[in-house]
């Protein structure tokens, strides 16, 4: 038996839930409530110390990190692979990964957070709100948050989600531009699973558009990817209408200062 424990709108929990499903495999959901900080409470933080979603337990065992977990999961599950046939290309397939855990992911929680549950934040009582940062056991995550949370779009963490999101969206555009269907070539493989749930975040905040308006090879591959049956699985079909509405609601309300921050650090490069 699989049991993932999750959160419903988390990309990295929604990533892991694509691989499961593109595996055809059985799994137990069981939710850990973010917002109630179910995911600091002792019981969860002897599976993962990180105090993070997901985590994957199979034959009894925890698996944390869902890059981690979806490599996991392909090499214990080898149909369908997920992976390119190539040592070579498999090492350039964790580029991606990398890329999305150490600029973009973070990015996501920034832009989000800056969007949406700021405002969700402002209605807390002082009391309330510094519980939920005191919550957060990690310095630079609490550091992250407070700082979101004081300047909103304008906090350097969201400058910094702008231009790791402006070098994905970039190196995709330039990846698919001979052709290509996915990332290698004829078939999805982790590295398009890793972009998915990121690109999704900023259509359903309705922020796409922000990095891609010019971008036809990266709007063909969005299309491409949210058709696959995993997709709807795995991210749309598992939205409550609340988290869309909100998504919907919120979103915009950053987008023209987004787009100003981010054609500032464009003409920076170009320079």
């Amino acid at each position: 038996m699989i049991t993932l424990y999750q959160f419903g709108n988390s990309v990295c929990a929604q990533k892991v839930r694509i691989t499961l499903f593109e595996k055809g495999l059985e799994w137990e959901p069981r939710e850990v409530n973010l917002f109630k900080s179910e995911q600091y409470s002792p019981e969860y933080l002897k599976l993962n110390p990180k105090g993070v979603v997901p985590t994957l337990i199979h034959q009894g065992r925890p698996i944390c990190e869902s890059t981690l977990i979806c490599e996991y999961l392909d090499e214990v599950f080898p149909e369908p692979k997920l992976t390119p046939d190539d040592p070579y290309d498999r090492s350039q397939m964790r580029i991606w990964s990398k890329m999305v855990d150490e600029g973009v992911h973070e990015g996501t929680t920034e832009i989000s957070f800056s969007a949406m549950f700021r405002e969700k934040m402002k209605s807390l009582t002082p009391e309330e709100r510094e519980k939920r940062l005191h919550n957060i056991g990690d310095p630079r995550r609490r550091m992250r948050f407070t700082s979101t949370y004081e300047d909103g779009v304008d906090s350097p963490f969201v400058l910094h989600a702008i231009a790791a999101y402006e070098k994905m969206f970039k190196t995709l555009e330039e990846t698919l531009s001979d052709g290509r269907d996915w990332i290698f070539g004829d078939r999805h493989t982790l590295a398009d699973i890793n972009v998915m749930p990121y690109a999704a975040r900023m259509v359903y905040l309705g922020l796409f558009d922000v990095w891609n308006a010019d971008r036809p090879h990266v709007h063909a591959w969005w299309q491409r990817a949210s058709a696959l049956p995993s997709f709807k699985d795995g991210i749309s079909d598992r939205l409550t209408p609340q988290e869309i509405s909100d998504m919907e609601t919120y979103g915009p309300t950053i987008r023209d200062r987004l787009r100003e921050h981010r054609a500032g650090h464009v003409a920076q490069l170009l320079h």
